[in-house]
């Protein structure tokens, strides 16, 4: 799979394309050049998933930012795992279950997911 760089304005223009598989993977090139397009992400599982950490104000603005990213993944059929512990430290990690690795729809995602406004704790 050949992928150019996408810039997350770009890819927040797209939608996600339903993959039952038989979409190759990203090679860990295309992976290295496409994270760098989205601060606060990083690379995970030996390449095969990206994450991102908050630290939420409160449990509440946790559940609330969860649900907003709830709307966009049904919107866009590709579901992450949403994680929280300690009340208010929440984690998404994102990858396409069915090819086992990542696509472009998990950057288009993740770009979707960083336009979520989410009340963060105070520094």
């Amino acid at each position: 799979m050949s992928t150019t760089t996408q810039s997350c304005e770009t890819l927040t223009q797209k939608k996600c394309k339903p993959c039952e598989g038989g979409v190759p993977k990203m090679t860990p090139d295309e992976v290295a050049e496409q994270i760098k397009e989205h601060p606060g992400w990083e690379v995970t599982r030996n390449g095969e998933r990206i994450a991102r950490n908050w630290t939420v104000k409160n449990f509440m603005a946790g559940m609330k930012f969860f649900n907003e990213v709830a709307e966009v993944a049904e919107a866009e059929g590709h579901h992450p795992d949403l994680h929280i512990e300690g009340y208010r430290n929440v984690t998404i990690e994102i990858w396409t279950h069915a090819i086992g690795g990542l696509s472009e729809n998990d950057f288009i995602l993740a770009a979707k997911i960083d336009q979520l406004p989410v009340e963060l704790q105070d520094s």
